[in-house]
């Protein structure tokens, strides 16, 4: 993708469905000087999801969806995302699948970040199915969105050792807080 300079930061939308610490974490790095993105926008399909409260805090526009009929909410999603000239999703947390048209109307330009280290795991339960195998190592990865689900192409991953007192609550906040520096570091290295 093309480098970006302050004036032109590329409008942003970010998909939650629980606590936003993604979220949060995306917003600061969108507050820095040299970052690629502004947050211009949150959607969730959770109408009390936490994260919710980032964007109240700093007056970003917020929209709920409730997703019972998938392709009459994607378009309603589409329409809002015109409007508000969005040219970028990130899925933070965002706990729904969304469909192979609504990807290819922003071809390329949707990332999710997983807690696994992509091909594993992907889906839901990573730290329990890595305890489970007794891996060595997990982590969380950064990829581009496709239809088929957790398996675009990696942008960045970060590798995390496994101890024997590691828990699947220790594992998931150990994933997490390298998940905040490995989300702004994978748009970085996007874009420049």
């Amino acid at each position: 993708m093309e480098k970006l300079t302050g004036l032109n930061k590329l409008k942003t939308a970010i998909f939650i469905s629980g606590t936003g610490s993604n979220f949060n974490n995306l917003i600061k790095f969108s507050k820095i000087k040299k970052t690629p993105i502004s947050i211009n926008l949150v959607i969730s399909n959770v109408y009390n999801a936490k994260g919710l409260r980032y964007a109240d805090q700093i007056n970003i526009k917020k929209k709920v969806f409730n997703f019972k009929d998938i392709k009459d909410t994607e378009k309603k999603i589409l329409i809002l995302l015109k409007k508000e000239k969005i040219d970028f999703i990130c899925l933070a947390g965002f706990m729904k699948i969304l469909s192979k048209d609504f990807i290819q109307k922003f071809n390329g330009k949707i990332i999710n970040i997983h807690p696994s280290l992509l091909p594993k795991y992907k889906g839901l339960n990573t730290h329990r199915r890595a305890i489970a195998n007794k891996d060595k190592f997990v982590g969380c990865t950064v990829h581009y969105v496709t239809e088929k689900l957790d398996s675009g192409k990696i942008i960045m991953q970060k590798k995390i050792k496994v101890t024997a007192k590691d828990s699947v609550a220790s594992l998931a906040k150990k994933v997490l807080k390298q998940e905040h520096k490995l989300y702004p570091a994978a748009i970085m290295k996007i874009f420049n």
